[in-house]
């Protein structure tokens, strides 16, 4: 189960952030290509495991599905594809194998609250 993995370097990746920039985070938004081989279920569920006894326990993850897109020959244009197991193009049904889109994986934003610490450090900062 790599989504486990790769939910424990989000949750690293954002942890960090949030300590550096001392807030407390509500979401995490990620982007996830249909290629990417990581099942949104399964990395959902481990989010959660991986947040537990962190500051960010209690965040959700956010997921935006990328749908598979190829550059068509013949259309002259990015385009779906028929099937995942096709990567053909949805409208005229050439054979394309130029990926545009599909395999992300990654971290696009986060919904954040100040915390008390910050309104310290920004008052501190001041004087």
């Amino acid at each position: 189960m790599h989504e486990l993995s790769i939910a424990m370097s989000i949750v690293d990746l954002v942890q960090e952030e949030a300590t550096y920039g001392g807030f407390q985070v509500e979401a995490v938004h990620l982007k996830l290509g249909q290629l990417s081989g990581v099942v949104k279920e399964a990395l959902l569920f481990s989010f959660e495991l991986a947040c537990e006894q962190t500051p960010l326990q209690g965040s959700k993850l956010v997921i935006e599905e990328v749908p598979v897109l190829v550059n068509c020959p013949t259309c002259q244009a990015q385009r779906a594809v028929r099937s995942l197991q096709c990567l053909c193009c949805a409208e005229c049904g050439t054979p394309a194998y130029d990926l545009v889109a599909g395999r992300e994986i990654f971290v696009t934003a986060l919904e954040i609250r100040q915390t008390e610490n910050q309104d310290l450090r920004q008052e501190v900062a001041q004087r």
